[in-house]
């Protein structure tokens, strides 16, 4: 085993927007990756100096993000996304826009120096199911959310940015968050294969550089999360599927694994059952106490060195064949366009008589996911002068919300939600507003799914990016296309 396989196979991560010294010595000795969060980056200036900084100590570095489009962003979290999510792609239904929309996120990561993307979601959307994938994924149909995954490994990896398709194999059937606990799905392998797989083989043939696993359980195949299953890892990915790229684990620091200052068996485990590339959990006595305990399962022979030393050089090579090189983006306009055109417009919904009052329930969509900074309301207020409201991220009491309904009075009530259908505060919202003010306009910041908890008038925005709710805002607005953008202040500074 080569001094540095070890080093090979671990994906690191630190607060703050420098590398602390621990970090720039760990690369120094052959790290063989860095994920980077929001909290990394505070510019464009600032992430493409902290890459090039980061590349200094280890020119063959793999600089990780997960930058989705839509929810997820780490590039535009101080905005939100500029681009429409999986959700709106997969209801516009062409696979060519979703090519074009991944190339331009290919290329700005290209731009900045990061290499490989924690993306895209090729999840199924079980209605009802998942609280964490939902408008993350294309879509409930296995065919079109696999076009829709091919398009979107293509298109980013143009710019010689990896591709990651997520959370094998499959975690929309999940009624858990795997940050807070750990997921059970009953289906059976020949259930998977019918549906869930068909994804991640689309992404496989369209030549996706990794596949990251997910922290759930499938009893009927295995009794140990996918991301610690040899069957799974080694017998339906890599025999079965045919994939020969870099597994990734899910961040091992989240519930359902729980490695954390004091244990590492997670580490451990999914190196031996055939991980390559270990997403560590945050801070630096948890990432030294996994590397310790690597080292330790090594010696005790618990993971064999050829074990890691096959998995190192699947690291190397993609690190080798991931050398950013962007292109040309596509026309911005595209992307506004997108998120126009997949609002789901169900009844009396259009331009807003006056400045109206807003709950703004429409939030993110799990509390270890990073809130986008766009929301309904302010995107209204800027463009609507004289809007009020409140944003919500809990139950609201009822003194708040009498007085809610007092001050919105005489005016267009608009509330906002995300997937009320899954979260009970929510649902009650929606009860005791319609109750009261039946004419309100419930705005759907998540999957479709909520419309039938809707009054008559429903306006579905397929996620909460500043894209989406951008398109939202400006219909209620009564804004045109050409004004859209210059409501919002135009494209991110590192995009034109």
């Amino acid at each position: 085993m080569h001094g540095s396989d070890l080093d090979g196979c671990l994906l690191a991560r630190f607060d703050g927007p420098a590398p602390p010294d621990w970090l720039r010595e760990w690369l120094d000795r052959g790290l063989a990756g860095v994920l980077l969060f929001a909290a990394n980056i505070t510019g464009p200036d600032q992430l493409s100096a902290l890459t090039k900084e980061l590349r200094a100590h280890n020119p063959d570095l793999l600089i990780a993000v997960d930058e989705e489009g839509g929810t997820v962003t780490r590039l535009e979290a101080a905005t939100g996304s500029s681009y429409p999510g999986n959700a709106a792609l997969g209801a516009v239904g062409e696979p060519e826009t979703t090519r074009q929309l991944a190339q331009g996120i290919g290329v700005m990561l290209a731009r900045h120096g990061i290499n490989l993307n924690l993306a895209p979601v090729a999840d199924l959307d079980a209605p009802g199911a998942s609280p964490v994938i939902g408008v993350r994924s294309f879509g409930p149909d296995p065919d079109q959310v696999a076009a829709h995954t091919a398009a979107f490994v293509t298109g980013v990896q143009q710019s010689l940015v990896a591709a990651c398709a997520k959370h094998f194999p499959g975690h929309g059937r999940s009624r858990g968050d795997s940050h807070l606990e750990l997921p059970v799905v009953p289906a059976t392998l020949d259930e998977l294969r019918a549906a869930d797989l068909i994804p991640f083989r689309a992404a496989i043939a369209a030549g996706v550089a990794a596949v990251m696993t997910a922290h759930v359980v499938f009893p009927a195949i295995d009794d140990r999360p996918a991301t610690l299953s040899p069957r799974l890892l080694r017998t339906v990915l890599r025999d079965e599927l045919g994939f020969g790229g870099v597994i990734v684990t899910d961040a091992l620091g989240m519930a359902a694994i729980g490695d954390d200052e004091r244990s590492a068996a997670g580490a451990v485990q999914a190196l031996a059952a055939g991980a390559d590339l270990l997403c560590l959990p945050a801070g630096e006595a948890a990432q030294q106490t996994a590397r310790a305990a690597l080292e330790a399962a090594v010696q005790a022979g618990e993971v064999s060195g050829r074990r890691v030393a096959a998995a190192a050089e699947r690291v190397r090579a993609l690190a080798g064949w991931a050398r950013p090189a962007p292109g040309t983006p596509p026309d911005p306009a595209v992307k506004s366009a997108t998120a126009r055109r997949a609002l789901l417009l169900a009844g009396p919904v259009g331009p807003l008589r006056s400045a109206p009052y807003v709950l703004d329930a429409g939030g993110r969509m799990s509390a270890q996911l990073a809130d986008s900074a766009a929301s309904l309301l302010g995107l209204l207020r800027a463009r609507l002068p004289g809007t009020a409201g409140m944003r919500l991220t809990g139950p609201a009491t009822p003194a708040e919300l009498d007085t809610a309904l007092t001050a919105a009075a005489g005016r267009p009530l608009v509330v906002a939600v995300r997937d009320a259908h899954v979260h009970e505060w929510q649902r009650s919202l929606l009860r005791r507003v319609l109750a009261q003010r039946p004419d309100a306009l419930v705005v759907g910041t998540g999957t479709v799914h909520d419309r039938a908890l809707a009054g008559p008038a429903y306006l579905g925005t397929r996620g909460s990016s500043r894209a989406s709710l951008t398109a939202a805002a400006s219909l209620l607005a009564g804004l045109d296309h050409d004004a859209v953008q210059t409501a919002a202040g135009g494209e991110p500074a590192d995009e034109q």
